[in-house]
């Protein structure tokens, strides 16, 4: 079951992550906006999605990018 990859097929496979990481970022952050009067519940939720796939996106621009974002502790 294991694949042994070379280190640009592991680049592509990270930079298509990010691609989806970012996409989803973008429409929980959305979804967020378009519910916070209506369902503040879901707005909430929807902001906790987002901020999951930012925590996401930073660890795989990271391993890409190493120092781009500065190290919060």
């Amino acid at each position: 079951m294991t694949d042994v990859v070379d280190s640009d097929e592991l680049l592509r496979r990270i930079q298509r992550a990010r691609a989806c990481a970012r996409d989803e970022l973008r429409t929980w952050r959305a979804r967020s906006g378009d519910l916070e009067r209506a369902d503040p519940d879901a707005a909430r939720e929807a902001r906790m999605r987002g901020l999951a796939y930012e925590a996401v996106l930073r660890v795989l621009d990271e391993i890409v990018t190493p120092g781009r974002h500065p190290v919060e502790h």
